[in-house]
């Protein structure tokens, strides 16, 4: 059984997109840049826009996926450089779709590749080349001058630290500017703490975890020796304000809520996913409060694989959704889970209160896979203050709002009847309209059809309707590989 964990995080986005999830003209349903009429369906196969032009220079945002600065939040995407779905990982480059008043403009993009991040050449005899997973990049301010940088997690030659024995890995910044990350510019590696800096540090993710408005990053001594909190602001040579080792270790990977795109500061919770191999595993919430950071008290939540963190129920408090993604062991004698984990999530609430629990969409007759149909995002489509979530299903994604459920698909022409669908990855006020967008994703081929890796078709969905507010592929956004 392939472990979630090891998954990519990029494709289950939250996200973290890598994605989580982040975002010139509005980009139309149909790829030409042409936004379809109110009254119309939504446009059908995304195709690649044709042209490509730079983002107009911005004169600085708070907000960590404003990668120029202009006020409107931009997208980080997988660019595959063959051409296609299932390429080497080790050609994809990293695209930034850039957004307006009109919403994302596929037209207006840029793309990045080791070099253009200024990252250190790869071991040697290891086949990189000029590649840059997606999964392994966060943006985040950590200079404070309202331009985002690109935090890439590099790995290094293989060193040992006590019992461990693995490559070195540590985060590079490529400082931002109005034009975004700087080309040709080499990346600063992040100074980490004595205790960590041998080995370096895995999934790491970005934050405001004392909520004082400057943006930190977090992630797991390799070494197991703790979890390490830096936080902002970084001086240009990559040193934190101030590092935190106090809040242990354990095998898995850290789950963040967002940082507040209006600048507000917010102190954002930890949460620690620990490793699975199909079932659904357990959580540790690290609460986060202003001016001290994560509480090392950490609250251990329900099992589950899927997480999302926003405010539920409107209060304006921030809570955090977990629940079963529908992944399952495929060892004899571990295909169920406990009654009270199959089927349903729970969300925890701000407030501290008892979790409520939501009960998930059926799975349709034949459809169960043994890695689930993907995870839950936070969204808010109709920009009344309080989130649902966006729920992934063998069919597209459901939105949770309360006791209202909304279905949202987007279907690809080709492929398998049951993995023509598109799964949701993440959503962002993208026009500033005061509503989020949706973000679905599809690819043709197994590891997307089983996992949810290495997207190539792209909607940006009019909230919950049948209308796309954009729609592109990746597959031409890069040069194919000589």
């Amino acid at each position: 059984m392939k472990s979630r964990t090891a998954l990519s995080a990029f494709a289950v986005c939250g996200v973290c997109v890598v994605l989580a999830p982040l975002t010139g003209c509005g980009g139309g349903g149909d790829g030409t840049g042409r936004k379809p009429s109110p009254s119309s369906p939504s446009a059908g196969a995304p195709s690649a826009p044709a042209e490509s032009r730079a983002p107009a220079p911005g004169k600085g945002s708070k907000d960590p996926d404003d990668i120029n600065g202009d006020g409107y939040r931009d997208l980080v995407v997988r660019v595959p450089v063959g051409g296609g779905a299932n390429e080497a990982r080790d050609d994809e480059r990293v695209g930034v779709v850039y957004g307006s008043a009109k919403g994302l403009d596929p037209s207006t993009r840029t793309v990045h590749g080791r070099r253009d991040l200024g990252l250190p050449d790869p071991p040697e005899g290891s086949g990189a080349g000029d590649g840059v997973a997606a999964e392994t990049v966060v943006s985040a301010d950590l200079d404070g001058d309202g331009f985002p940088d690109f935090v890439t997690t590099v790995a290094g030659e293989t060193v040992e630290d006590g019992q461990v024995s693995a490559a070195r890995t540590v985060p590079y910044v490529t400082w931002g500017g109005p034009g975004g990350p700087a080309a040709g510019a080499g990346a600063t590696p992040v100074r980490l703490p004595q205790s960590a800096s041998k080995l370096g540090l895995e999934s790491v993710v970005r934050g405001d975890f004392d909520g004082d408005g400057h943006h930190d990053l977090a992630g797991l001594a390799y070494n197991q020796s703790s979890m390490v909190v830096l936080y902002g602001p970084f001086t240009r040579a990559g040193a934190p304000a101030r590092t935190d080792t106090g809040l242990p270790w354990s095998d898995g990977s850290l789950v963040v809520d967002d940082i507040d795109p209006s600048g507000k500061p917010r102190a954002t919770s930890l949460l620690l996913h620990e490793t699975s191999d199909g079932e659904q595993s357990g959580n540790i919430l690290y609460p986060a409060r202003r001016g001290s950071g994560p509480s090392a008290d950490g609250r251990r939540l329900r099992l589950g694989n899927a997480h999302a963190f926003g405010d539920f129920d409107g209060d304006g408090q921030r809570d955090v959704a977990v629940g079963d993604d529908r992944g399952r062991n495929d060892e004899p004698g571990y295909e169920t889970e406990a009654p009270d984990v199959d089927g349903s999530l729970a969300v925890y609430p701000g407030s501290g209160g008892a979790p409520v629990t939501h009960r998930l969409p059926e799975v349709p007759e034949g459809a169960g896979t043994d890695y689930g149909p993907g995870g839950f995002v936070a969204a808010d489509p109709d920009g009344d203050g309080r989130d649902g979530i966006l729920v992934a299903t063998y069919e597209g994604a459901t939105l949770i709002d309360g006791d209202k459920r909304t279905p949202v698909r987007r279907s690809a022409p080709k492929g398998p009847a049951k993995w023509r669908h598109a799964r949701p990855a993440g959503a962002a006020d993208f026009d500033r309209d005061g509503k989020d967008e949706l973000i679905l994703h599809w690819a043709a081929g197994t590891l997307f059809g089983l996992y949810g890796q290495d997207p190539t078709h792209w909607w940006i969905t009019d909230g919950t309707t049948s209308r796309d507010e954009a729609s592109f592929t990746t597959t031409g956004f890069a040069p194919r590989a000589s």
